[in-house]
């Protein structure tokens, strides 16, 4: 029996996952992916990388995840099931990748800087 894990990260966002052979169940902190991740479009990023590597159904997974905010949180997950797919069965990285999931997006928020109001917000400009 193969079981993987990996991480994923999106903005502040990490996703620790387990990845086991089994009949397809996604829990996502002690809770059904479904329960977790209400809507459709972030369940539809949740299984995004077992249907390119057409794996669904094939595997467990079971994932940790914490920081950030739902969406970024899904993404994490998104990446951390790539990497843990692509650990098990090298063959399937150029399908993930064609689709843009072994990427991690590195976008942040940038940080305050001192003196302003946030991040590139000046103060107003008086000539006289």
């Amino acid at each position: 029996m193969s079981v993987t894990n990996t991480s994923g990260r999106r903005k502040t966002a990490v996703a620790r996952i387990y990845l086991k052979e089994g009949n397809g169940s996604i829990t996502v902190n002690g809770k059904d992916h479904k329960v977790y991740f209400p809507t459709l479009p972030l369940q539809y990023i949740v299984n995004q990388s077992l249907e390119v590597a057409e794996v669904v159904g094939q595997y467990d997974v079971t994932v940790n995840v914490a920081g950030g905010g739902i969406k970024g949180q899904a993404e994490a997950v998104r990446l951390a099931i790539a990497k843990a797919i692509v650990e098990l069965d090298a063959e399937k990285k150029p399908a993930l990748r064609a689709k843009g999931l072994m990427t991690r997006d590195m976008r942040m928020v940038e940080r305050k800087k001192p003196g302003r109001k946030k991040a590139r917000k000046k103060f107003q400009f008086s000539k006289r």
